[in-house]
């Protein structure tokens, strides 16, 4: 089939997982593969996805081999792969816009970006390097509440005439002008807001689901998530987090079977403790009704590896959205879209969007 060629824009922890998970499946086979929802999209492996173009701004990782990089401060994921292969492929600055918080700033470089000094590109040098690398698709990976960035990059994927990932809560694929300019230019677009393999999202809305389908009322719940990496640190600024909550929040209430008042939710982010690094600890309370109006609570801690939970739905994504270019499929992916992510433009039980998704994969239209 080929290999499947993506750009990374944001070289962090999920890119590393996701980079460390394509060299990890090369050496594994069907049978033994652990942490995989699939094998096999429309004839492509774990392995079939190579990185040709990468851009970042910290300059501890532009100019260097993007399989160096990934590894460098302040990334702080879990190293399965440690033996990772010279590419040739060497990360580019990228344009930083609004992707740095002020506040990061005041923080120790181990946990922080350190902004490079080299020449910021233009949006034509940046279209110039996609078209040349002879990327596919554009992985998008910038942190949370880069609105200006994410739209910047949406754009130089439409300019360069690319399928588009957005793996962040920024409204693009679920905003209706973004999608028609997809849709008009034929280009295949994924998102938005990456949902996790088995996060804190996905297992609250089966929760929530459960609770419906079981005849029991939710009255109200909190989902509150800790951790120690570069985007919980980022989310410090709450000004920041406006989309990354309503994509969250949104995410629990399409499944609840009545929408909760807003004093009975309350999700998102809740604080940065620099020691858990890229473990994510979650922590949800749901209270309700079972029969006879009894009162009952339910309380859950998860604790996981944040990015590798993320690259295991992204790998995913990639394959589902190069099946689309090989079938001259453009515009949203709605089944991928529903099951992938927190926020796509049409919401789905997961039962669903599983089910719309296999089918997808299997060649049925996506609608």
């Amino acid at each position: 089939m080929g290999l499947i060629k993506i750009a990374v824009v944001g070289v962090g922890n999920c890119a590393s997982s996701l980079l460390q998970g394509i060299e990890f499946y090369k050496s594994q086979r069907e049978s033994q593969a652990v942490g995989l929802m699939h094998w096999d999209i429309g004839g492509y492996k774990p392995y079939d996805i190579e990185v040709v173009a990468a851009f970042d701004i910290d300059t501890r990782k532009v100019g260097t081999d993007i399989n160096e990089a990934i590894f460098a401060p302040p990334n702080c994921t879990t190293i399965f792969q440690p033996s990772m292969p010279q590419t040739g492929v060497i990360v580019k600055m990228g344009k930083s816009l609004d992707g740095i918080s002020e506040h990061m700033q005041e923080y120790d470089e181990k946990r922080t970006f350190v902004v490079s000094t080299e020449k910021e590109p233009t949006k034509e040098e940046i279209v110039a390097e996609l078209k040349n690398s002879g990327a596919e698709i554009l992985v998008n990976y910038l942190p949370v509440g880069s609105e200006e960035a994410a739209r910047f990059y949406a754009e130089c994927a439409l300019e360069a005439r690319v399928a588009f990932i957005n793996n962040m809560p920024v409204f693009i694929s679920s905003d209706e002008q973004w999608a028609k300019k997809f849709e008009e230019c034929n280009i295949p677009i994924i998102g938005d807001d990456i949902k996790a393999q088995l996060g804190a999202t996905i297992t609250h809305r089966v929760l929530t689901d459960l609770f419906k389908n079981r005849g029991v009322k939710l009255d109200r719940t909190y989902q509150l998530n800790t951790g120690g990496n570069t985007d919980f640190l980022n989310m410090l600024n709450k000004e920041r987090l406006a989309s990354k909550r309503k994509s969250k929040t949104e995410a629990v209430q399409s499944v609840t079977a009545e929408r909760l008042e807003k004093e009975n939710i309350h999700i998102g982010p809740s604080d940065y403790v620099p020691w858990q690094k890229d473990n994510k600890v979650c922590f949800i309370r749901m209270e309700g009704k079972l029969f006879g109006d009894v009162p009952m609570n339910l309380e859950l801690r998860l604790s996981v590896e944040d990015s590798p939970n993320s690259a295991g739905v992204a790998i995913d994504s990639i394959r589902c959205c190069k099946v689309a270019i090989d079938r001259n499929i453009g515009g949203v992916l709605y089944s991928p879209s529903a099951y992938f992510c927190k926020h796509p433009p049409k919401q789905f039980t997961d039962e669903i969007a599983r089910k719309m998704t296999e089918d997808f994969i299997k060649g049925d239209r996506d609608d």
